[in-house]
């Protein structure tokens, strides 16, 4: 599905699967370090299901269905939005159809700088250095350009359980938490959402709800998808 920055011209890649051993690999090959962070299902959100998701959790991809409510309330948001978020919010815009997947990834690593170490000169550690500096739109136009991350990301597309579909009507966003609050990143919004308050701690729970009231929104689609970005922590032996 284009979105609304795209036109009929616009580059567009292969969807990626919501599949987290793809995500790791991609996400691995581009210079996070095995041992720093990974993606994990997130199977459930009851209190039982995530306390099983391993802490801590640095961000949040949601998979979720376009559909005209959707787009409504999306366009209804963008309307309404208050510039009001911290400065040290990592967001950009998707001008790439099908690109949602990649953006969810650089939004949750973009924003968790301080905790991860990226290897020194990888892709990942290069691009948030040419990029830290330019506002969301600029860092789209340096992303539809590169053609590193576009060869990577059609590796991962093409590295998961089912063949990438030719029409696609589900998008991927990102929750994190920044400065003390919960924040939606999604690149075809005109900028981040603030949810309230959170915290590192309670960004898996927060997220869970915001993710439930969008659920509800749209209770006979199955096209829902869940997944944990959680840093690595060390035996303690």
């Amino acid at each position: 599905m284009a979105t609304i920055d795209e036109s009929p011209s616009a580059k567009r890649w292969l969807p990626l699967e919501a599949n987290p051993d793809v995500m790791n690999q991609f996400l691995w090959g581009l210079g996070l370090p095995e041992d720093e962070a990974e993606c994990n299902d997130v199977y459930g959100l009851d209190e039982a299901l995530l306390s099983m998701v391993p802490k801590p959790v640095l961000a949040v991809l949601f998979l979720y269905p376009i559909t005209q409510k959707s787009e409504e309330e999306r366009l209804q948001q963008d309307k309404d939005a208050k510039k009001g978020h911290s400065d040290r919010v990592y967001f950009m815009k998707q001008t790439v159809g099908n690109a949602c997947g990649t953006i969810g990834l650089l939004h949750a690593i973009g924003n968790v700088a301080s905790e991860i170490k990226l290897s020194e000169g990888s892709f990942l550690d290069r691009f948030f250095k040419s990029t830290r500096s330019m506002d969301p739109m600029e860092r789209a136009v340096f992303l539809e350009k590169d053609r590193e991350m576009e060869v990577a990301h059609s590796v991962a597309a093409t590295a998961g359980e089912t063949a990438p579909p030719e029409n696609v009507n589900t998008h991927f966003i990102c929750f994190t938490s920044v400065d003390g609050k919960l924040y939606e990143l999604d690149g075809r919004k005109s900028g981040p959402i603030s949810h309230g308050v959170s915290s590192p701690s309670s960004l898996l729970e927060d997220a869970a709800e915001v993710i439930k009231g969008m659920i509800s929104k749209n209770p006979n689609s199955l096209s829902f998808n869940v997944i944990a970005i959680s840093k690595k922590v060390g035996d303690a032996s």
